[in-house]
């Protein structure tokens, strides 16, 4: 990622700042939306809403991702696939893995992989993230819906954006929690000391995330907890748990500490993806497994002491 500045121009005062941000760095509207929706868009260190009007002389602090390679397609790239219509297709993706490119990486992507099994996904969506209606973490496995034409993927953005789509994640987290149920109501921003990390910043981006404790290890210090999301910032839910004392066990960018069959990577999975079909409404609910090295983390941890391994549903692990 490029960090650059910009002043707004005497001919843009009073223009929207989607519009100011193309203008000033010569990229589409669409990739100054996306850069601002991000929160990577800042004045005095306060995020741009896309519909602020800018005064001609302002200076912007832009964070823009390093331009990709053009993709090919790769058949190699691993990932499943546990359901598929001529409208989308649900991936189950593998940790490791990352979604799409971006600062500079234009091979091995899920994008990639996806490009040599549904050819028919170039052009639906944004450039070089073909497809793609929501993202993962790199190290995050589990679902996530892929569009294979412009009209779903047009329906599903809507959905997501309208909170129509249910996810739900799998977590283990460090330390005992005293109440079952919680939430946590608090906005993101990109950190201006580490443009790769997120933090609690009041004047970045709502974000809410709903929490319910399964099980609880007292040995092991940790609980598992099912999450499900209001809002999709990056991140969000390993900085939203850092906030209340609680990291995610193997993320090492917000916690530091591990617990018994810590896994190598933030246990972080997932899980569960239901909506409404974008062309026949028809209601969609899909579970994931657990992968190995998270099968084996529990595991590790033994019986809990609060609670059992299995998810919201009901369903084992």
């Amino acid at each position: 990622m490029t960090t650059v500045q910009a002043v707004v121009p005497d001919d843009l005062e009073g223009a929207r700042a989607d519009k100011v941000l193309a203008v000033v760095l010569s990229v589409p509207r669409s990739v100054a939306r996306e850069i601002i929706d991000r929160g990577d868009a800042t004045v005095q260190g306060v995020s741009l809403k896309p519909t602020q009007k800018m005064r001609a002389g302002t200076v912007i602090s832009a964070v823009t991702p390093e331009p990709a390679p053009d993709l090919a397609p790769e058949p190699d790239v691993p990932f499943g696939v546990v359901y598929e219509d001529e409208s989308l297709v649900i991936v189950d993706k593998p940790a490791g893995v990352v979604v799409h490119p971006g600062s500079g990486l234009g091979r091995g992507t899920l994008v990639n992989g996806l490009l040599a099994r549904y050819p028919e996904i170039v052009g639906v969506g944004q450039r070089d993230r073909w497809g793609i209606v929501h993202r993962l973490d790199r190290d995050t496995s589990g679902l996530l819906v892929v569009a294979r034409t412009q009209p779903s993927y047009d329906a599903l953005i809507s959905m997501m954006k309208a909170r129509n789509v249910s996810r739900r994640y799998l977590s283990v987290v460090r330390d005992l929690f005293t109440n079952t149920i919680g939430t946590i109501d608090a906005p993101i921003g990109r950190d201006p000391a580490n443009p790769t990390h997120m933090h609690l910043d009041k004047s970045g981006r709502s974000a809410r995330t709903h929490y319910r404790r399964l099980a609880q290890w007292k040995r092991g210090n940790a609980t598992l907890l099912s999450i499900s999301l209001e809002t999709g910032r990056t991140h969000q839910i390993r900085v939203h748990m850092r906030s209340i004392d609680h990291p995610v066990v193997g993320d090492r960018m917000y916690g530091k500490q591990s617990v018994p069959g810590d896994p190598g990577r933030p246990w972080l999975h997932a899980r569960q993806l239901a909506f409404g079909h974008p062309v026949t409404g028809e209601h969609l609910d899909f579970l994931s497994p657990l992968p190995d090295d998270l099968s084996e983390s529990l595991a590790a941890l033994g019986s809990p002491d609060k609670g059992a391994a299995m998810d919201i549903n009901g369903e084992p692990l």
